[in-house]
């Protein structure tokens, strides 16, 4: 069996799902979980039919995740998990934690991880070398255990978790006489062990006393301190040095930026974001989750990496069938029943393809060659699927192979075939409250013919009546359909099981004639008159794969 590596794989079935692709993709999902141990998720590329749901309902499962495309996001890539800081922390910390990881861009977070700005190694240079005015510390609303930090100090006076944002810095080289002239409420004054230098800054008020080479305070200019809120820090630094670091202890906040950031989340597409990226002169940008909470940072380079998503298709490989995006992916296996078509791969892939009527039978078989026990629930899902691609047995696609592994799936699930796809099909062909749109893309595929494109839905019904009644409404919408589509033919199967003849809602210029050339239809009258009319009847066809499709492209190709 094929390796993979610990990531999840997506099993998906074609556009428009029916029950084969969507019970396929289920029950291969198990199967591969039981054999590697890793995560495989099955998928679905487009809405639950009536008959789909019945199935999924009868055996208590839930209908897969619906997947639009398949393209590469950014979550599907690997992010820099650079851990967000607080706001408040200081420049000279923020450097510091960008060198220890390496980084030139630091997230600035709420303590519920929602991103509120961006610091880089360019703000805090830009910070050492422009000139700003001795105020700049309150200006910045600077907490005064960010200075105890950046000077590797001790607070002997005060609260550490004050705030420094009234005053202005300066240093105290003055003698006692001097200072009073330049010292003025609420500044902050870098001094030495001068007793006098100390007191007389405490009595022009000053908001905080640095006290530098870890002189001793006296207990009376403590006491003095306390009495008139002035705030008392020692630090082992000189005073020059003790200057020049101390606008290091300015918070991230006063420098970083917060509006119009330019983030992405885990969803957005690589190739709709590389465009953004280039066009910016940042390096890393930062990654939100749906809730808006960031997640980590992404830079260009992270791109160079890229990979696809991890993807098994089942019961088609036709890319015109395929989610979208099924170039970008990385396809590890195509599990299915069809003729070979368009899907290219990036590497050689684990390609299993038999002429069985339904791509169910097909995953019966590996979980016997795996020896794998298969229980109710797999088994009533692969029993459901052949039943309803084979027509209960009734198609020209069905093999003695499918009828054999149906009914001994049936027996594993509990149920009696003939009885149970009664309910199953007469589900699916509930058609009293659904739109004309609905029934259309219940089951509908588009195909390519050389030049000429074409598309094919089709609906099953055991209730003769229900279809004749159908057939105006659908012949209406068939027309708008054909707009919208931008194809050449579209075709519409109104497949009656029972006496298995399917009426054919025809489209497109020749359409009908065309048909009735292909199944060589005697052209009396009637026939010639409804064929211009759109509408052929196909006795003994009941199957779009093997009877409808293959006349078709023989008749364009011809």
């Amino acid at each position: 069996m094929t390796e993979y590596n610990r990531d999840k794989t997506i099993v998906v079935g074609h556009k428009n799902p029916d029950t084969d692709s969507i019970c396929s993709a289920i029950c291969y999902a198990n199967l591969k979980r039981l054999l590697t141990g890793q995560e495989f998720q099955p998928r679905r590329a487009g809405q639950v039919n009536g008959e789909t749901k019945f199935v999924l309902d009868y055996f208590g499962v839930d209908a897969p995740e619906l997947i639009e495309h398949v393209k590469t996001e950014v979550r599907d890539i690997d992010i820099r998990k650079i851990k967000g800081v607080s706001k408040n922390i200081s420049l000279k910390k923020a450097w510091n934690t960008m060198q220890e990881a390496s980084v030139v861009t630091l997230p600035a977070v709420t303590e519920d991880n929602m991103l509120e700005g961006l610091i880089t190694v360019s703000d805090i240079a830009q910070s050492y070398m422009n000139v700003y005015d001795s105020s700049i510390l309150s200006k910045a609303n600077t907490q005064y255990s960010n200075i105890i930090e950046t000077l590797e100090g001790a607070l002997l006076i005060g609260d550490e978790n004050a705030y420094f944002n009234e005053g202005k810095v300066l240093i105290a080289a003055a003698n006692p006489d001097m200072m009073e002239y330049y010292i003025n409420k609420n500044d902050l004054v870098i001094l030495g062990n001068r007793y006098e230098s100390q007191l007389c800054a405490i009595e022009m008020e000053a908001a905080c006393i640095i006290v530098c080479e870890g002189a001793a305070v006296s207990m009376t200019i403590k006491k003095l301190a306390q009495e008139h809120g002035c705030t008392v820090l020692t630090t082992p630094y000189d005073a020059y040095t003790a200057a020049r670091l101390v606008n290091q202890s300015m918070p991230i906040s006063y420098f970083m930026k917060t509006e119009n950031l330019i983030t992405f989340e885990e969803t957005d597409v690589i190739d709709e974001i590389k465009d953004v990226m280039a066009s910016k002169r940042h390096r890393d940008f930062p990654i939100l989750d749906k809730d808006g909470k960031y997640k980590g940072m992404i830079s260009r380079r992270n791109l160079l990496g890229a990979r696809g998503k991890s993807l098994i298709l089942v019961d088609h490989n036709e890319k015109s069938q395929a989610v979208d995006g099924v170039e970008n992916a990385r396809i590890r296996e195509i599990i299915d029943h069809h003729r070979l078509r368009s899907i290219e791969t990036i590497s050689p892939v684990f390609f299993r393809n038999q002429p069985l009527g339904c791509t169910a039978t097909i995953i019966y078989q590996m979980y016997q060659e795996a020896g794998i026990e298969i229980d109710r629930t797999i088994a009533g899902l692969l029993c459901s699927a052949i039943i309803s691609d084979t027509l209960l047995f009734r198609s020209p696609t069905c093999t003695q192979v499918d009828k054999n592994a149906a009914l001994a799936l049936a027996e594993i699930a509990g149920i009696k075939a003939e009885d149970y796809a009664v309910d199953m099909f007469s589900a699916g062909s509930n058609l009293k409250n659904k739109t004309e749109e609905e029934i259309f893309y219940q089951d509908f595929k588009r195909f390519t013919a050389g030049k000429i494109t074409f598309g094919v839905g089709q609906i099953s019904s055991l209730n003769g009546q229900e279809l004749e009644q159908l057939k105006g409404r659908m012949q209406l919408y068939i027309r708008q359909a054909f707009q919208t589509h931008n194809v050449d033919m579209m075709f519409f199967m109104l497949t009656n099981i029972l006496t298995e003849s399917t009426t054919l809602l025809c489209e497109g210029q020749g359409a009908g004639q065309m048909i009735l050339k292909a199944f060589h239809v005697e052209s009396d009258e009637t026939a010639e008159r409804d064929a211009k009319q759109g509408i052929v009847e196909l006795p003994k066809v009941v199957s779009r794969k093997k009877q409808l499709i293959p006349a078709i492209m023989v008749a364009l190709q011809g």
